[in-house]
């Protein structure tokens, strides 16, 4: 599991993430890598009508990566399971270990 192949740091110094989505889930939270599509798998409780799921993302990637709501957003995919996620304030390595810690990695 190469969870930085997924991670993407832009010139203004933000973070971009690619991750897959899996509404209607039991359990939310991240769940693992995808390795054959490269993308960080979420799952999340809510469906995927009117938005609920991504703002379901937003909240659980905010609540992981101990920041503010409005310090992630949701660039691309926002009708579908690929999405590319936003992260403003913190350094790709932080975000690694968060993500690591929460797979239980």
């Amino acid at each position: 599991m190469d969870v930085s192949s997924c991670i993407q740091k832009t010139l203004d110094g933000h973070i971009l993430i690619d991750i897959e989505v899996q509404p209607d889930a039991k359990r939310s939270g991240i769940t693992g890598f995808n390795d054959w599509r490269n993308g960080l798998s979420v799952s999340v409780s809510a469906q995927a009508k009117d938005g609920k799921a991504n703002l379901a993302v937003i909240h659980i990637l905010s609540k992981i990566f101990e920041l503010d709501k409005s310090a992630i957003d949701i660039v691309s995919g926002h009708t579908s399971r690929m999405k590319k996620v936003k992260v403003i304030g913190k350094e790709p390595e932080k975000i690694i270990a968060y993500i690591l810690h929460e797979v239980g990695a």
